[in-house]
């Protein structure tokens, strides 16, 4: 895998990855913050990535067990030490997973089993966090309330 960032000015850069996409991310420019932040920072990129493995292994778990998902968000809330090098320190994530008729069991074991084993994001920033889930299952099947 191949990745390069280009500093732009302030502290604005643009990272392009070995398959061609690009995200532009910084932190807010000058010591009064007059400037707006130009994206995301690279640590929220990080957390967003943990996100993104976990979520897709999820939804590729279910897939291959043949449940009806239809979405799956992750919603994540995280504490950084206070102090250099400021690593995370608690990531928690609560999955909501959509679909029609889905296993509450089946929905868990792949919650459990992406953070646990196949998320090699989740793996590496548990070196340093307590890293806790839970999930909420919605049934886009069940009928409308009268």
């Amino acid at each position: 895998m191949k990745a390069r960032v280009k500093w732009v000015e302030d502290r604005t850069f643009v990272g392009e990855t070995g398959s061609g996409h690009k995200v532009v991310f910084g932190t807010v420019s000058g010591t009064d913050g007059s400037k707006p932040k130009p994206g995301p920072s690279p640590m929220e990129l990080v957390l967003i990535g943990t996100g993104g493995c976990s979520a897709y292994d999820v939804v590729h778990i279910l897939e291959k067990g043949r449940e009806a998902v239809e979405d799956c968000v992750v919603e994540m809330d995280s504490d950084r030490a206070e102090t250099e090098p400021k690593v995370f320190t608690r990531i928690h994530m609560h999955f909501i997973v959509k679909g029609r008729g889905l296993s509450e069991a089946k929905v868990a074991r792949a919650i459990d089993l992406s953070i646990e084993k196949y998320c090699s994001a989740s793996a590496m920033l548990a070196k340093t966090a307590t890293i806790t889930h839970d999930f909420e299952v919605i049934d886009t099947g069940a009928p409308a309330a009268a």
